[in-house]
């Protein structure tokens, strides 16, 4: 088995047991996609994760493992310095979370402002619901970058992944030009994020893993329908995978 292949059967499994700690009834499939039979309904219980937690490296963040090296890399299971300094790569690095050798070096850029340690509290949770076509989606979050900007995100990637690794398709939750996926923590870091939408969530499918994501604005900056340059200026702390749509 290779390594691709055993880290996407890790990701499976512990994403699905986080995220269908749910209860979910529909009659009809294509309601969950958004098709609005009101005559189903859709109610999910959410538990967002961080990248170390689903068995991969963190894709945004990166620790100078040799003091005055230059060089940093990506945060994998095996950091436990949760004093480690966070820094920011110098160019944007695209994420790549199936490939070892993606892990680093990359040329060091500015200091992130906070410590591994302070990175992995980000917690969140919260529910989804889809009635009569319209999306309904209730987060909180803690241990947030203190007054950081975030955005939410709508993600889908193929299923199993492409070798490479082709990315992954990133919308802004709600509108398409990012204008309802803004959220900021307040002094203590701590978020609510609250959002009905139409059409409703589209769900995973035999192809692509659906998903949602928030994403840390380093520069206080958002940029509409983009989600900014991964690990200069934009940062996914948490994620889950949404569950099949109904029949598959």
């Amino acid at each position: 088995m290779t390594y691709v292949s055993k880290n996407l059967k890790a990701v499976t499994s512990i994403l699905l047991g986080a995220t269908l700690a749910a209860s979910m009834t529909c009659a009809r499939a294509d309601d969950v996609q958004g098709g609005g039979n009101k005559e189903s309904s859709v109610s999910i219980d959410l538990a967002f994760i961080t990248h170390l937690d689903a068995n991969l490296p963190e894709q945004d963040v990166y620790i100078e493992r040799v003091a005055g090296s230059g060089d940093v890399f990506r945060v994998t299971s095996g950091d436990n310095n949760m004093g480690a300094t966070l820094f920011k790569t110098a160019v944007p690095v695209k994420h790549d979370p199936f490939n070892p050798a993606a892990v680093g070096p990359y040329a060091k850029g500015e200091a992130l402002g906070m410590n591994l340690g302070e990175w992995l509290k980000h917690q969140g949770t919260g529910t989804y619901t889809c009635e009569n076509g319209e999306g309904n989606l209730k987060t909180s979050f803690s241990g947030l970058v203190p007054n950081g900007v975030y955005t939410m995100w709508h993600a889908f990637m193929a299923i199993p992944a492409t070798t490479p690794f082709s990315g992954a398709l990133e919308l802004p939750l709600g509108a398409r030009d990012g204008s309802t996926s803004a959220f900021s923590a307040d002094a203590d870091g701590n978020a609510a994020f609250d959002h009905k939408f139409q059409p409703c969530l589209q769900m995973s499918d035999v192809w692509t893993t659906a998903m949602l994501a928030i994403n840390y604005h380093s520069d206080g900056n958002t940029y509409a329908a983009l989600p900014g340059d991964f690990g200069l200026n934009a940062h996914i702390p948490l994620f889950l995978m949404l569950p099949p749509r109904d029949g598959i």
